[in-house]
């Protein structure tokens, strides 16, 4: 149930055309972002572990 929920596409400008006020509209866009955030802050941190694996020479 959770892959399929993971799965499916939301339509953000329906939602924020069918907001109810402004703080809605806010709270929309800023859950929209964070699973991208998310991602962007696991391969930064992929990447430092990388970098200092090869500057230690493993």
């Amino acid at each position: 149930m959770k892959l399929i929920s993971l799965l499916q596409k939301v339509d953000v400008a329906e939602k924020i055309k069918n907001a109810p006020d402004s703080g809605y509209q806010i709270g929309v866009l800023i859950g929209s972002f964070i699973p991208f955030l998310f991602l962007v802050g696991i391969a930064y941190w992929m990447y430092i572990r990388a970098k200092k694996r090869d500057k230690n020479g493993y």
